[in-house]
Parts: C-alpha cells; sequence; structure tokens
C-alpha cells in the first residue's frame, strides 16, 4: 500500500496547514543530517511536505488514480499572494518604524529596547546599547533597515520570496555586523536577503541563495525559466568570514575566509582564505588587483570542480580550477616562488596553504590542451592520471 504524504509526515488527513507544518518541523529538527540524522529520510518528508503544500496527497507514483488524487487546497494562489502581500507590507513598515526608532537613539546616545515586526510571522527585540551598537534578537524576515554603527544579532536572517518590493536588506553605515556564535546556533542568511557593511565587517554562518524551476506560465510543456534569489553580503573595506556558502551567492569584501563554496557562488576579494575543501559547481572568483588566494586544506585538490573559475578583475584572463590544481609549484618561474626546492616535487598551488598572487596568475601559461604527448607524460609522473579516476578530468 503506497503512503500518502499525511502518512509520511505522522498527522491525520483533517490536520489543519499548521499542524502539518508543526510535524514536519518536529521531523526535520530530528532527521536532519546537522543533528545526526539521514539525508534520505529528510529529503523524504521534505518532499512529503512540499507536495501537501502543493495539494498532492501522494508522492510520486506509477498509480495514475494516486498520481492524480489532491488534498483540499483552501485559499486560492490569488488568496495566498494578497495575504503574503499584506503581511509583507506590515513588516516592511515595522522595519521603517525600527530604522527610524534606532536612529533618534543614536542622536540621543541613548538606550532603550522594543519590539518590531508581526505577531504573524515572529516579533523581534532591538535594543540600542550603550556603546552604540544595536542588538537585534530574534529572526528577521522582511523589509530593510540602515544602521549608522555595529549590530549583533541572534537570529536568522531571511527573505520573501512573495513579496519582491519587502526583500531584506540591512545596510551598516560604520561598524561590523555579526552573528552571536552562528556556528553553535546554525545561524542562516537565506533566500536573497541582503547585507551591506560600509566600513566594517560581516561574521556570519552558513550563507544560502534560492534557485528553483518555474514552469511557463503559457502551460508549454518542457519549457520553464529558472526563478533566482540571489544572497548577497559585501563588505568592500572590510572582512567577510562564513561557514558553508551554497547555492546562489554573492561574496564581495577586501578579505574573504570562507570554509566551503557550493553552487553559483560569486566570490570578489583581494585576500581569499579557503579553510574546506569544496569549491564546486559553476562558482567562480574574481581576484581583485594585487591580490591573493590561499587553500589550507591540504587535500582540497579532490574536491575542487572542474568548472568553477578564477578571473582576474582588470586583466580580462580566466583560469578553470582544474588547471591551476594540477599546476606543481616547481614549474613556476623563479621570480615567482623563493625557495622553490623546498617544495615536494609533486606539490600543486592548490592546497597547504600555498599563496597564490595575482602577478603569478597573471603571468604564467595555464590552460592550454596539452598534447597527447604531453599528456601522456604527465599522467606517468602523476600516478597514472588520478584526476581522471577520480572524475576531474
Amino acid at each position: 500500500m503506497v503512503e500518502s504524504n499525511y502518512d509520511i509526515l505522522g498527522v491525520a488527513e483533517d490536520s489543519t496547514d499548521r499542524e502539518v507544518r508543526d510535524a514536519f518541523r518536529q521531523l526535520a529538527l530530528r532527521l536532519h543530517s546537522d543533528r545526526g540524522g539521514e539525508s534520505k529520510q529528510f529529503i523524504r518528508i521534505k518532499q512529503a511536505y512540499e507536495d501537501l503544500k502543493a495539494g498532492k496527497k501522494y508522492p510520486d507514483t506509477d498509480d495514475e488514480r494516486l498520481r492524480n488524487s489532491r488534498v483540499f487546497a483552501g485559499d486560492t494562489d490569488a488568496d495566498v499572494k494578497r495575504r503574503n502581500q499584506i503581511l509583507g507590507q506590515q513588516i516592511h513598515k515595522e522595519m521603517m518604524a525600527a530604522e527610524e526608532w534606532a536612529a533618534a537613539l543614536n542622536r540621543a546616545n541613548m538606550t532603550a529596547s522594543k519590539l518590531f515586526g508581526s505577531k504573524t510571522l515572529g516579533e523581534i527585540e532591538l535594543e540600542r546599547k550603550a556603546n552604540g551598537a544595536l542588538s537585534i534578537k530574534g529572526n528577521f524576515m522582511a523589509g530593510s533597515l540602515t544602521y549608522d554603527g555595529p549590530i549583533t544579532m541572534s537570529g536568522n536572517v531571511t527573505s520573501p520570496s512573495w513579496a519582491e518590493e519587502y526583500r531584506t536588506r540591512i545596510r551598516l553605515t560604520r561598524g561590523d555586523f555579526k552573528l552571536v556564535n552562528p556556528l553553535e546556533n546554525k545561524y542562516r542568511i537565506e533566500n536573497g536577503a541582503s547585507i551591506v557593511v560600509e566600513d566594517g565587517s560581516a561574521i556570519v554562518g552558513n550563507v544560502f541563495g534560492r534557485k528553483y524551476r518555474v514552469d511557463d506560465q503559457e502551460g508549454r510543456v518542457g519549457v520553464f525559466h529558472m526563478q533566482e534569489y540571489r544572497t548577497r553580503i559585501s563588505a568592500p573595506r572590510g572582512r567577510i568570514i562564513a561557514e558553508n556558502v551554497v547555492n546562489t551567492v554573492s561574496l564581495e569584501a577586501d578579505t574573504v575566509m570562507v570554509l566551503n563554496v557550493e553552487d553559483d557562488v560569486v566570490i570578489s576579494a583581494r585576500e581569499l582564505l579557503f579553510y574546506g575543501s569544496k569549491l564546486t559547481y559553476d562558482s567562480e572568483i574574481i581576484l581583485k588587483r594585487g591580490g591573493t588566494i590561499r587553500f589550507f586544506e591540504q587535500f582540497s585538490i579532490q574536491g575542487l570542480s572542474g568548472d568553477a573559475v578564477i578571473k582576474l578583475e582588470g586583466s580580462g584572463k580566466i583560469i578553470r580550477l582544474f588547471n591551476l590544481k594540477t599546476k606543481r609549484i616547481r614549474t613556476l618561474p623563479d621570480e615567482l616562488v623563493r625557495d622553490k626546492e623546498s617544495y615536494a616535487k609533486d606539490a600543486t598551488m592548490v592546497g597547504g596553504g600555498f599563496t597564490i598572487t595575482y602577478e603569478m596568475l597573471e603571468s604564467i601559461s595555464i590552460g592550454q590542451k596539452p598534447s597527447k604527448k604531453g599528456k601522456k607524460k604527465e599522467e606517468k609522473q602523476s600516478g597514472g592520471g588520478w584526476a581522471s579516476r577520480f572524475g576531474f578530468g
């Protein structure tokens, strides 16, 4: 017997939307891989929840009768959109009031705290500290906030996909933006939110964008377009420190320190420090003139995708990371590397903390397709073409 999506989530068929949502959240907390759960189970309950929201009673199945079985969807799409627009407008107005309130306290150099936001989606507490910092506790859901000073935040930052004009935008004219213990608390910045730190640094945890397929509005089969909600963090005079940066994200700073980068991420910086082993799937680095890149993971060479690239700002030169990670340090010109002989013969530019400079990348010849003879020689030297065996060729 095929389990319905209600069965998968462990709720009755007459459950309310809230009951379904609460059941999913409880299961997600228990089954998510970050909590020690199994990815397959988490994906299954997430798909069941998404199906129920879309009105599907059963998961994908060969049984046409079950596949076409629908649940009562309640409000129409127009009703949902209209209600969400009202909520977005409400939060947007609340954030405008919060911005004016914080600015007035700054001018008077006073301390105070106050609740803002929506009782439906959740309120957040703002407190202006004696040192001029603004403390935010709770999840920032929508609207814009500009503050002339540092911000410390305990909560997630997200942005509504249902109200484009009320997208989340946080701007600091001076001072740092900091999430409080973001890794321990698993805080996220996601879904197209924007944080701009004009004269300071941004210390964040995991950063996620959002990109999904939308069917053709005219109903043409097999025709669709990608809807993108790119999350952006900018600190042009300071640092961005992040953990995992995934799926449609842009980072711009003087220095970027990051663990892993996956799936359509653009990083623009003068100094880049990578501490993890992943830089994959259509991601790109824009290295500013005079800049450097360092990969500290000893085995990061294995996680780098062949389609990730480095672009040299002001030069126009583009380098595939696949070519860079197989470039041996000892083959570099003497004037670019001191004490070349201190490196192992097979040591490459990627991994182990080697400093890759803008000048190196601009000067060296890299990326040309090797001749068959040269390719066979390189495979012999590197142990029979291990890169191809691991799917990097």
